[in-house]
């Protein structure tokens, strides 16, 4: 059985056997498959064909191809290039366990379960950060945990690469994440940079130890708006088992502002290890958070026009290309 894109289980593509189909997105489908030479196992993601004939999103493609090929890091998943093919595919590590989100689904994970696996997607960001890459968007979705509640952080499509300096499609997606993780700045239009993903992970924290988010909304701009406006119900009122230092740390993680936030990755996560020696700020979001502001209809439509920039230059562009 395939997607109905020419593959099925035991076709063949250079040097890899089709095993099974794992899963299908907008542009892509995933295979696990044997590798011929050597019978390890790996993860093939095709395009679909309609997107091979589309410059932007083909584009996108090799983009989050090229960034994976240059990061080799184990709390990250490798993408192998070097070789002749007979036409555009990725070649990826096979990664056994099961996304962070279907883990979430079961319920709050315990402090110690949930830390260790922060720390874990710290070590990732930290690599990936130091090698001019922001992921953009981190989100459970995007984090694969093994049995052993080791790492891999995926899907690199709409990553940024300071490298690069040519405008494609994920320059022009650069604000766009998951409504429920997205940072302040990428709201407001920004492209953002490490302390994005730094943003994103203090929303995983939180609802890993709590089992909620810290923003919600009736719709995707409305909550995206909440953070700019409101704070978030505090850690320890969610869960009054998280720490006065956890919830500090959590805070210093959901800084408005990104210059107030952690500037890397491993300063987020040598507090985490270290949380007897985190001092505890006395924090307006800690006295205020019950102030709600109202969401003026106005800056909601003014920040959700500001999200949907991107999207808007995207479409143009393909209807450019579509009409050369």
């Amino acid at each position: 059985m395939g997607f109905h894109d020419g593959f099925e289980a035991g076709s063949e593509i250079d040097y890899y056997r089709i095993e099974e189909p794992v899963a299908r997105s907008g542009m892509a489908s995933i295979y696990r498959a044997i590798d011929t030479r050597d019978n390890r196992q790996v993860a093939l993601k095709i395009p679909h064909p309609d997107m091979e004939a589309d410059p932007i999103l083909f584009d996108r493609f090799q983009r989050e191809a090229g960034i994976g090929e240059k990061l080799d890091h184990p709390k990250v998943m490798r993408v192998y290039g070097g070789e002749e093919r007979s036409r555009i595919y990725m070649v990826m590590e096979w990664c056994e366990g099961r996304l962070l989100r279907a883990i979430l689904d079961e319920g709050p994970l315990s402090q110690e379960r949930a830390l260790r696996i922060a720390g874990e997607v710290l070590e990732g960001l930290d690599y990936i950060h130091a090698h001019g890459v922001v992921h953009r968007d981190l989100k459970p979705e995007n984090i694969m945990v093994d049995a052993d509640d080791n790492i891999k952080l995926i899907d690199f499509g709409i990553a940024g690469d300071a490298a690069a300096k040519r405008l494609t499609y994920a320059n022009f997606t650069a604000a766009i994440g998951t409504p429920n993780y997205i940072s302040p700045e990428q709201v407001k239009g920004r492209r953002g940079d490490g302390r994005s993903d730094i943003y994103s992970m203090g929303v995983i924290l939180y609802e890993m130890l709590s089992g909620k988010l810290p923003f919600n909304g009736p719709n995707p701009m409305a909550a995206m708006n909440e953070r700019l406006l409101n704070y978030p119900v505090p850690p320890t009122v969610a869960n009054p088992a998280i720490s006065p230092q956890l919830q500090e740390v959590i805070y210093r993680a959901l800084e408005r502002d990104p210059k107030n936030r952690y500037a890397k990755a491993s300063e987020f996560a040598w507090d985490l290890a270290h949380l007897d020696q985190v001092g505890v700020e006395d924090r307006i979001e800690l006295r205020d958070w019950q102030k709600r502001k109202s969401q003026n209809l106005r800056k909601v439509l003014y920040y959700g026009g500001l999200a949907l920039i991107p999207v808007v230059l995207l479409l143009l562009m393909f209807l450019l290309a579509h009409h050369r």
